[in-house]
């Protein structure tokens, strides 16, 4: 399969954030230009309403080979944006929010240093716990989802309150849905009363990816999410537009886990990120000894880049603020080969068979389709 493929990168693919790229997504939509851009499916040009579904873990090389299973998605319009960097969902999903890059909103990985604690932003914890009072969310973020537009947001009923969800989703009108069928009629009922633009959200692959892989079990789902793409175009009103979209796709990686070597770790004080873009902070006054021994150690597994060198490459976007350079670490091992880097803080209910996060073509391409009733 597709994940199969990331060793042959012989290039991060650095996304193109002036472009074709999530987190031009919004704007395109809600705020319109006179001339549209070129990367925007026609079927969301001069839409009535809009209806931009984001599924979580759904990158363009997967789907595309896997057209057969997904009638549905392969007849609509459009072809591959990029998302972000790192490609991983709190990353991505504030930059589709927020509409501008991770080095302007800040919220720059998975797991971040914040003053020497390392929060992961999706729970929204430290090794101490709950940190919505230690670390409030609007101090990591304070941007207004969708550009102030406030829309009605259709996504998991349990993400309500989260830190997360304060972090790229303050202010919307936040609708729960708990199974799909509910996703698929909360959207009926918004586009009914007239919503000029509904944003909904599905992290079913991303689930099945990252337990399962990217084998049957992977299959099975897109079908269904195939079935979830048509039973919404279906209650379309005339005019209507669904577009879908995904945060990131996957790489199969398994039981392929790297323990960052002892000559790496001599020189490091605390690691944060993820498993295919782990960040390495250095001890005091060993940056230097740090990437040296990074890249003779990993520089075949990986791409190896100072938090200098990914400013300067625009990793994070043209702009990078202080807030968000101080939550990077030193040196950042992005994997270009199918492997994780372990930390063993960085834990979950089990072991992620597919993974993401760095910059790979299988991780950084992500659809972006549309259909008008």
């Amino acid at each position: 399969m597709a994940g199969s493929e990331a060793s042959v990168e012989v290039a991060p693919l650095v996304p193109d954030y002036d472009g074709a790229c999530l987190s031009n997504v919004v704007p395109a939509l809600l705020e319109p230009g006179p001339v549209p851009p070129s990367w925007l499916p026609s079927p969301a040009v001069d839409a009535r309403q809009v209806v931009l579904l984001v599924v979580d873990g759904l990158g363009f090389l997967q789907l595309d080979d896997r057209r057969p299973l997904a009638p549905t998605l392969s007849a609509m319009t459009g072809g591959s944006i990029s998302t972000v960097a790192p490609s991983t969902t709190a990353t991505a999903l504030s930059s589709l929010a927020l509409g501008c890059p991770p080095g302007e909103h800040g919220v720059v990985g998975y797991r971040i240093n914040v003053g020497g604690d390392v929060l992961n932003v999706l729970r929204w914890q430290t090794p101490a716990g709950d940190a919505r009072q230690v670390i409030p969310p609007d101090d990591i973020q304070r941007r207004p989802a969708f550009r102030g537009h406030r829309p009605p947001v259709v996504t998991r009923a349990e993400f309500s309150g989260t830190g997360f969800t304060a972090a790229h989703l303050a202010e919307v009108r936040f609708h729960g849905w708990r199974v799909p069928s509910t996703l698929v009629t909360e959207v009926r009922r918004l586009l009914s009363a007239g919503e000029p633009f509904v944003y909904a959200y599905y992290d079913g692959i991303d689930k099945v990816a990252h337990e399962y892989g990217l084998g049957e079990h992977f299959d099975a789902e897109l079908v269904a999410v195939d079935r979830l793409v048509a039973d919404l175009l279906a209650v379309l009103p005339e005019g209507a537009a669904l577009v879908v979209t995904s945060d990131h796709g996957q790489v199969q990686v398994g039981d392929a886990l790297v323990t960052v070597h002892p000559d790496v770790m001599d020189h490091v004080e605390l690691l944060s990120g993820e498993g295919r873009f782990r960040w390495l902070h250095a001890k005091p006054g060993e940056a230097d000894e740090l990437v040296a021994a990074a890249r003779k150690c990993h520089g075949d597994q990986a791409w190896v880049r100072t938090r200098r060198q990914v400013v300067a490459e625009e990793w994070f976007g043209p702009k990078v603020s202080d807030a968000a350079a101080s939550r990077f670490g030193d040196v950042v091992l992005a994997a270009h080969r199918p492997v994780a880097f372990q930390d063993t803080a960085d834990t979950g209910p089990y072991r992620l068979q597919s993974r993401h996060g760095s910059l790979t073509a299988e991780e950084m391409l992500v659809p972006l389709l549309a259909s008008q009733a």
